[in-house]
């Protein structure tokens, strides 16, 4: 496929990088001694937990919001998240005094919708699944005049999650394997553009749970299936991809080497671990490239390693928990 039917190209995301500075971070790229020791390579990790609203999404959402006109922004803003994509929508909107609904289904943890109502937005609870809560936010899209913000399917927001793989080749250019979470695929469709344009031979592998892994089932297959989406620990992984996906579907299946899985006490571990070895808070989906760099399969990623660390946003108990467990 061209760059124009990938609808994502490096000047789209040199363009993004310059529209969200001073929203989105430019997060450090922080060395792993403790995962260097294990591996006996040289690991990274992208810390996107740093960002304001403690995840990566703040970075498409921004670049998506800036890009409207004036009278799409008036309007006000709806969206359907697992939460760090309405987290980010909801901070945006308060950032520019605008109305923003965000819809969530009832298997997101309360800890991120209570932080999603402390930014000022409506949290509308709908269905069991993204499809669900997408169908109710484009169902008040129309009857409230309100303008959808995608969490992924979308060109500029895969531009804004671009400008992390635009960071890592700035700061470590030698990296020959990127580690990337993937749920419907915009932070690895934009990672992936970035990192291809710069570095066509760089390897891009994505991480996904056992369980209601859409992308890594839809490759598979050839073409976009439905999933099962069930609770986990990487609560922001699972999920359908709609059947209308226009880029990420094309871009996963294209550009990315693999997406291999981890379980969900591969997740558990990792949280563990990026408490004790790297002081490091992190949420499920944020643990999931740590949680694949522990497994053996990660002998093979080269000398030299960036995983993206997505997330912090987890209730403090939980933590406590899995930590008591693993130990």
């Amino acid at each position: 496929m061209s760059d124009t039917d990938y609808g994502v190209s490096l000047a789209d995301i040199l363009a993004a990088r310059e529209r969200i500075a001073g929203i989105a971070r430019r997060t450090p790229l922080k060395p792993s001694e403790a995962l260097s020791r294990r591996l006996e390579k040289q690991v990274w990790l992208k810390m996107e937990t740093m960002q304001d609203t403690g995840s990566f999404k703040i970075r498409g959402a921004a670049n998506k919001i800036l890009s409207l006109d004036e009278y799409e922004r008036k309007r006000g803003v709806v969206t359907a998240s697992s939460g760090n994509h309405g987290k980010s929508v909801a901070y945006l909107a308060r950032k520019l005094g605008l109305r923003a609904v965000i819809c969530m289904t009832d298997l997101v943890p309360e800890a991120k919708v209570a932080a999603i109502r402390s930014l000022g937005a409506e949290v509308v609870i709908h269905g069991s699944d993204q499809d669900e809560a997408t169908e109710r936010a484009h169902e008040l899209a129309g009857k409230d005049g309100l303008t959808f913000i995608p969490a992924f399917d979308d060109p500029p927001v895969i531009a804004g999650q671009g400008t992390i793989g635009l960071e890592i080749l700035d700061d470590c250019p030698e990296v020959e394997t990127l580690v990337v979470p993937v749920s419907g695929g915009g932070l690895m469709s934009g990672v992936a553009r970035a990192a291809r344009a710069i570095k066509p031979d760089i390897r891009l592998i994505g991480v996904s749970t056992t369980a209601g892994a859409a992308m890594v089932e839809s490759i598979r297959a050839g073409r976009i299936v439905g999933v099962e989406e069930k609770p986990s620990l990487a609560d922001a992984l699972p999920g359908p991809i709609p059947p209308d996906n226009r880029y990420t579907f094309a871009i996963c299946r294209d550009l990315v080497d693999y997406i291999l899985q981890v379980t969900e006490e591969q997740i558990a571990g990792a949280m563990v671990h990026a408490l004790e070895h790297e002081k490091l808070v992190l949420e499920g989906g944020g643990a999931a490239g740590i949680a694949l760099l522990l497994d053996r399969r990660a002998e093979a990623f080269g000398n030299t390693v960036a995983a993206i660390c997505t997330g912090d946003n987890l209730a403090a108990d939980k933590l406590v928990g899995l930590y008591r467990d693993v130990e």
